[in-house]
């Protein structure tokens, strides 16, 4: 998958996370839904001042969007997760991380 691509489902996973419809967001920054469907699909490019308008917009982080694209984004990736665990009951969370350690064991052994 190209950088294009992984960008363009990235604003997708973050507009449908908001509860957007491309028309929604499309109108909010002031390009045409058309062209909204063809940056999702990774066949068109937004300029760098619609992109930041579309994560103002969207409440997410540029770690969001470039996250699949970028090395030194894990750390939000982390942040996130980390997060998301916090919504979970204690016997989840404890399942989860068990998991988790087993698989950091696993890569260190590597």
């Amino acid at each position: 998958m190209s950088v294009t691509q992984k960008i363009g489902k990235s604003l997708q996973k973050q507009r449908k996370r908001k509860g957007l419809t491309q028309e929604q967001l499309a109108e909010r920054i002031g390009i045409s839904p058309h062209y909204l469907s063809a940056v999702e699909r990774g066949v068109n490019q937004l300029s760098y001042e619609i992109l930041v308008q579309a994560i103002n917009v969207l409440g997410c982080s540029a770690d969001d969007i470039f996250g699949e694209v970028i090395d030194h984004a894990l750390p939000a990736k982390v942040c996130e997760l980390s997060d998301r665990l916090e919504g979970l009951e204690a016997t989840e969370k404890a399942r989860i991380l068990a998991v988790l350690e087993t698989l950091i064991d696993t890569a260190k052994q590597k």
